[in-house]
């Protein structure tokens, strides 16, 4: 156990530049397996690479998956935590807790089962085999290594009815159903049913959004997706009243396609894992309303100074990925709709 000083929020850990950032924002951390006496120490079963991140990294190297693979190998060597150095997002891990230290206020024990709810791009992480079971293609990177939690991190003990795999993907998004949540009671709360669209419906982030709009009492709720299968796809499921076919870049086409299933939004949620999207979400939200731009892809410049440009009087929310209750709430999403649990149980098929 290293007896120096120690901060709940990682800084002890900052390697370059040392003294100057937090984790998160580091170049480099200290991934070594010694605990502080408020950390936790965690043994590496599964990586989930957040979308943005995969993409990034897969068209780099158009697709080809030992390129993948020994560039996230050589990522992590290097900054000890696994930060896309382009998109600057990393996912998140499911491991089992191996040591917990005497002073840790996360209330885990050796044994549980968790999964890391916060990102990988400030977690300090060890990868000791080599990625040699992944082939480079998926989000999800079995793996054996280590990796530390601070004091102030978030984890949360994997549920005993659902499968480690289908924990970590309802997890690595769970701020977002949580968030859309929140935003439509503040409309209900001012006495409206909102409208709802969510560009990226048929994905992991977007379809709980759907449910979650549903469940929370959103007025008419519309499905953007990029191509017919997905909507054919989101057209079983029920989560949207109307699903419609446009490209997220596309300013003009997004708008019009929004306004013509029953827009402007009051409420748009984005969760496309390209840029691109940051003003055509403008365009396709109502004078007042909000946007959440749940995607590590967003150029929050340009949503900025595009809602200036265009004279946009609307809320814009970066969806942090915490909400209080996030993971809890997206589990029960996932666990009361059939409908979400077919759409994320597919994913795992196809990967």
């Amino acid at each position: 156990m290293r007896s120096t000083p120690s901060s709940a929020v990682g800084l002890h850990r900052v390697v370059d530049p040392a003294g100057a950032s937090l984790p998160q924002a580091a170049r480099v951390l200290d991934a070594g397996p010694e605990l502080w006496p408020d950390e936790v120490r965690v043994d590496v079963e599964t990586l989930n690479l957040d979308a943005a991140s995969f993409r990034q990294l897969s068209e780099k190297h158009a697709g080809d998956g030992a390129a993948v693979r020994a560039e996230v190998l050589a990522i992590v060597a290097e900054r000890g935590k696994m930060q896309n150095p382009v998109t600057g997002s990393g996912g998140m891990l499911v491991g089992t807790v191996a040591e917990v230290g005497p002073e840790s206020p996360l209330g885990l024990a050796v044994g549980d089962r968790v999964a890391t709810l916060v990102s990988l791009s400030l977690t300090p992480l060890v990868i000791t085999d080599a990625l040699a079971r992944w082939d480079g293609r998926s989000e999800r990177v079995p793996a054996e290594g280590t990796a530390v939690l601070f004091g102030r991190s978030i984890a949360a003990k994997l549920p005993e009815d659902l499968s480690a795999d289908l924990s970590l993907m309802v997890m690595d998004v769970c701020g977002a159903p949580a968030l859309v949540s929140r935003v439509v009671r503040e409309h209900l709360a001012r006495g409206s049913a909102p409208t709802v669209a969510v560009l990226g419906a048929a994905g992991k982030s977007g379809s709980l959004s759907l449910a979650a709009a549903r469940a929370s009492g959103a007025g008419r709720r519309i499905g953007v997706v990029p191509f017919e299968a997905e909507a054919a796809v989101l057209r079983t499921t029920g989560l949207a009243d109307e699903v419609v076919i446009a490209d997220a870049r596309s300013p003009l086409g997004l708008s019009e396609a929004v306004a013509a299933a029953g827009g402007p939004a009051d409420v748009t949620v984005v969760c496309v894992d390209v840029p691109g999207c940051e003003q055509p979400a403008v365009l396709a939200t109502a004078q007042g309303g909000t946007i959440i731009y749940f995607s590590m892809a967003t150029n929050f410049a340009a949503a900025a100074l595009g809602a200036e440009g265009l004279a946009a009087d609307v809320r814009m929310l970066v969806g942090n990925g915490y909400v209080p209750g996030h993971a809890e709430y997206a589990l029960e999403l996932l666990r009361g709709d059939d409908a979400v649990r077919g759409l994320f149980e597919a994913r795992l098929t196809e990967g």
